[in-house]
């Protein structure tokens, strides 16, 4: 068994944009012959050397940190005001659910935008008709808004402790299919509830999911005029589809939200993280042990298929045992017996990397970081004795926050994960 501490590189979700400059050269002026003679003056004995190129222009400065209030109502009215003028009628247009840019998670926050949006639509905007995305509103190839809720820090990165929220919002319109308009803003931290939704605050499994990253990279990577990305296209019935299953879980109609979530998994988007985080919880609302435990399965099966796969375990304050009043710390034998058995049969070797909050001295948070890796270790190789010598346990602290506020509660509740990688270290073994 092997332990080692220190920082593991990790793939940032949402990489920032570079602003390009023009660079222009000078010239060497020519030697011209002296008409008052009849002779041309001898050479210089060096060339004039080119004038340097001037400065590309810096990036602008970021917008100020206004109130959660002031941050939608401003980007929302810029959004809709840049947009070309709708047609004549009430012009459709949904809203695809806002999730934060890091981790895709949707909160009291989003949704409490998406709320104010179309009030503001209601009220200043009524050419347009909001409607919810369903299968059925699709149809008539509306404008889409969708948008982005991130943590970032001082610089605008989501890395380090965070200072604000990034909020982007842009529109769609899926007849051109074009981006028609864009628009940033930053709002205060202590001003947003970001506590998760039912959904996904009982999701047990994070990992990087690549229908989140085309949402996110549709809103930040995309310019006014940008052809709207083709993965998001292909996504919008899933999504729509995981939209009304959500609600329905959040709802507790759990018999439902399973037969939409199944119904998502089929379509052409389906191998995706919520549907079978949604598909799993479900079965598990609905007493189905055998179902659930099926189900457990193949969200390891999808998190070892992207190479990461973190877990919601939730450790006593200080300490390296579990909890036992969190509904979820239930499962957790059965977690293990599933992530246990998914490696040994598949003969994976895993890096366990334990991650915990900025909160308390940095030298406190790594050890302890390890020892919960190490504990988690330990429970997997009791489970299967054959994945002996094939994992290796690793403690990062806070350094790798996906969240960053410190808060310690549900909504930070990802950056206290431990996290299972497939390596190549061990493959011979």
């Amino acid at each position: 068994m092997t332990t080692k501490t220190g920082p593991i590189s990790r793939r940032d979700v949402s990489s920032a944009l570079l602003a390009l400059g023009a660079l222009s050269t000078g010239c060497v002026p020519e030697a011209r012959v002296d008409e008052s003679t009849s002779r041309t003056p001898a050479a210089p004995a060096a060339a004039t050397a080119a004038a340097p190129p001037p400065s590309p222009p810096l990036p602008p400065p970021p917008p100020p940190v206004v109130s959660f209030d002031e941050a939608i109502a401003t980007t929302a009215r810029a959004v809709f005001a840049a947009a070309p003028p709708p047609d004549k009628g009430a012009t459709p247009v949904i809203i695809d659910p806002l999730i934060d840019g890091m981790t895709g998670y949707q909160s009291k926050a989003t949704q409490s935008i998406q709320d104010r949006i179309a009030l503001i639509v209601k009220t200043d905007f009524t050419g347009y008709n909001v409607q919810r995305i369903t299968p059925e509103s699709l149809r008539s190839q509306p404008r889409v808004v969708l948008g982005t809720f991130t943590p970032v820090n001082a610089q605008n990165k989501s890395t380090g402790q965070r200072d604000a929220y990034w909020f982007c919002l842009a529109m769609g319109d899926l007849k051109s299919g074009k981006i028609i308009a864009r628009a940033v803003a930053r709002s205060r931290l202590e001003d947003a509830d970001t506590s998760p939704t039912a959904s996904f605050g009982d999701s047990p499994v994070w990992t990087d999911d690549p229908s989140i990253h085309t949402y996110v990279a549709t809103c930040l990577g995309s310019k006014v005029g940008d052809p709207i990305r083709p993965e998001f296209y292909d996504g919008l019935l899933a999504a729509a589809l995981l939209s009304e299953a959500d609600d329905a879980y959040d709802q507790r109609r759990f018999g439902e939200a399973l037969d939409l979530y199944s119904t998502a998994r089929k379509s052409s988007a389906g191998d995706q993280l919520r549907v079978y985080n949604g598909i799993y919880l479900c079965q598990t609302k609905l007493g189905r042990e055998t179902a659930a435990a099926a189900a457990f399965r193949d969200l390891v099966d999808y998190g070892l298929r992207k190479k990461r796969l973190a877990l919601k375990f939730l450790f006593r304050p200080g300490s390296v045992r579990f909890v036992t009043q969190s509904n979820l710390s239930a499962q957790y034998g059965m977690w293990i017996q599933q992530i246990a058995a998914q490696a040994a049969s598949n003969k994976v070797c895993l890096q366990i990397t334990g991650h915990t909050s900025p909160s308390g001295p940095a030298a406190l948070n790594d050890s302890l970081s390890l020892l919960r890796a190490e504990y988690l270790q330990s429970r997997l190789e009791s489970e299967q004795p054959l994945l002996k010598n094939r994992t290796v346990a690793a403690g990062v602290g806070s350094r790798e926050n996906l969240i960053g506020t410190g808060r310690d509660d549900l909504t930070d509740l990802l950056d206290r994960r431990v996290e299972l990688t497939p390596i190549e270290a061990c493959a011979q073994a």
